[in-house]
């Protein structure tokens, strides 16, 4: 790995109401997960209206999630988190599989096997998605697990267009694969359940996406997200198919989950008349700390 990089990231999400309401529980998902290629240096978390109560837990996947409730009525909800970080990223990632993994198809042993039985439960099963991800194996013999695995994250960044969509859920991997678009987390659930129709174990990763100026990165000023695939020897991969990145370059990880529903940046509720919900502002800001 090379020399860390220190960077700041801002997220604000603002709901917007033209009358005041009542808020139920919002739980958040902000806090990047520490690691030994991420240290976190300081972080804050601001709330207005300020919560009645605000405690933190992790989740099932280990995520950090902070859960606030509220006693004030207000026109306006805002969460403002800032983070500062250093990231340690592998440029040229040479990651040493075990021998019988180098090829794929391989088989998990059992252990891995049992243990990773939800990270390989297809959600959307079609026979398109099927066919298009045996299309990047070598006919007739083994290929290269490693270079497979680029093939198709190459393939979703040259043959798909990408767009950003601010409403909630996803596509269904078929429809992207018909429609050939999507946005970040299109890609993601594309790829998993691509990769998991081979027989590999894939989780959902939501983060943060680092864009150097006049880069031609794709999905900054925004939450990311992108997967991770469980290869023997060398742990959990990442593979962000929107940018052809494979390892962390510029990625900062904040959740994983079997699926995306489960690593929600920000959920919650509020009560009041449907017509008085304005909208729905998010900013993201990743910059590097000289």
């Amino acid at each position: 790995m090379t020399g860390p990089q220190r960077f700041t990231v801002r997220h604000v999400s603002v709901y917007r109401y033209s009358e005041p309401v009542n808020f139920g529980e919002h739980r958040m998902m902000f806090r990047p997960r520490a690691s030994h290629d991420l240290r976190l240096v300081t972080t804050q978390l601001r709330i207005t209206p300020t919560p009645a109560r605000l405690y933190w837990l992790h989740d099932v996947f280990d995520n950090s999630v902070a859960v606030a409730t509220f006693s004030d009525a207000a026109t306006e909800l805002r969460f403002e988190s800032e983070v500062t970080l250093e990231h340690f990223e592998a440029p040229l990632p040479d990651y040493s599989l075990e021998r019988y993994a180098c090829t794929y198809p391989f088989a998990y042993t059992n252990d891995e096997a049992s243990d990773l039985v939800n990270a390989r439960n297809r959600q959307y099963p079609d026979p398109d998605v099927d066919a298009w991800a045996q299309g990047f194996l070598e006919p007739g013999s083994s290929s290269g697990t490693l270079s497979l695995l680029r093939a198709m994250t190459q393939a979703i960044k040259r043959d798909f267009m990408y767009v950003r969509r601010t409403e909630k859920g996803v596509q269904r991997p078929a429809e992207t694969l018909y429609a050939r678009s999507g946005s970040c987390r299109d890609f993601a659930v594309l790829m998993m359940d691509a990769v998991r129709s081979l027989g590999l174990a894939a989780r959902f990763v939501s983060g943060y996406i680092f864009v150097p100026d006049h880069d031609t990165t794709r999905g900054g000023g925004a939450t990311h997200a992108w997967l991770q695939i469980y290869l023997p020897g060398a742990g959990w991969v990442d593979f962000d198919p929107t940018n052809s990145i494979v390892g962390n370059r510029h990625l900062i990880r904040v959740a994983v989950a079997w699926d995306h529903q489960q690593a929600l940046p920000l959920w919650g509720t509020w009560n009041g008349a449907p017509h008085s919900f304005n909208g729905l502002e998010v900013e993201v800001s990743v910059t590097e700390q000289c």
